[in-house]
């Protein structure tokens, strides 16, 4: 495993001499528009692993992407080998669904210390979720980024994250009642606290995820990737592509239902995704929005 590797693969050509904001904010960016959110092992039949060489192979030898436990994982191994204080913790995500958060850790995100100050990065989490720069961890401070407006608020050790979005605008119609648009204007999207963690906390979620039928990642064949102007997103068969404050205050939605032979060719052309073992596309109603 080498840096320049990973840096080929994320198209990075910045200076790497200074472990400060601006770098940390340029290779991030890099990474989550190079490297795509997605759970397709899953639903190609195989195995999501924790190891770190595993991820290594799989994201930067095999241009692939990958899950929290995969793509901040890489993350946090890239900025300890340049010098940034990192530590990794883990989250709680928000079922709106359920209107409640999960009772499982299952989110990894990495918090980074700059000359005294705490920030997060959270380079697996997808679509319109997806920070595009580092938060800064102070409570209550509305941080103002591409996708919307970002707030953490802490209450006795635990930390919550908000998102703030944009209208939205949805040329297709008949998508305008979609299971996957998020109906609310402000949403709650994970818990945490401070408790630094390790890649062993999450092997048992790494199992359950991948194999129980209640895990969202079971239900829904997942390809998420960041954009310049927004993200596209592949959901089973539904093809998404979101251009942020495309007018003032308005976020443009697009929609496409894809045919079975479509899939592989849009993977390839819109993802850089090439699978070794054929997908099975999977979209089972509700538990998630875009």
């Amino acid at each position: 495993m080498n840096l320049e590797e990973y840096f080929a693969r994320t198209g990075y050509k910045g200076s790497t001499e200074k472990p400060d904001l601006e770098t940390l904010t340029d290779i991030f960016q890099h990474h989550i528009r190079a490297v795509p959110f997605e759970n397709l092992s899953i639903h190609c039949g195989e195995k999501i692993t924790l190891e770190l060489e595993h991820v290594y192979n799989k994201i930067v030898r095999k241009k692939r992407g990958g899950w929290c436990m995969e793509n901040n994982q890489l993350l946090g191994w890239v900025l300890k080998r340049l010098g940034y204080d990192t530590s990794f913790l883990g989250a709680y995500v928000f079922n709106p669904h359920q209107n409640a958060y999960a009772t499982l850790m299952t989110h990894l995100v990495v918090k980074v210390v700059i000359d005294g100050k705490a920030y997060i990065i959270d380079g697996g989490f997808g679509v319109s979720y997806q920070m595009w720069q580092p938060m800064e961890l102070v409570s209550g401070k509305e941080q103002a980024q591409a996708p919307g407006v970002f707030r953490f608020t802490e209450k006795n050790g635990v930390w919550y994250l908000e998102k703030m979005r944009r209208k939205q605008y949805i040329p297709n119609q008949s998508f305008s009642n979609s299971d996957l648009l998020e109906k609310k204007e402000c949403r709650k999207v994970y818990m945490f606290s401070l408790e630094p963690r390790t890649m062993e906390d999450f092997r048992f979620q790494c199992t359950y995820l991948q194999t129980s039928p209640d895990s969202l990642f079971t239900k829904k064949s997942i390809c998420a990737l960041q954009t310049t102007d927004g993200f596209r997103a592949l959901i089973g068969w539904t093809l998404t592509k979101t251009t942020y404050n495309y007018k003032e205050n308005m976020d443009l939605v697009e929609f496409v239902t894809l045919e079975d032979e479509e899939v592989e060719k849009t993977l390839k052309e819109k993802f850089n995704i090439t699978l070794e073992k054929k997908l099975v596309p999977i979209n089972v109603k509700g538990s998630y929005t875009i």
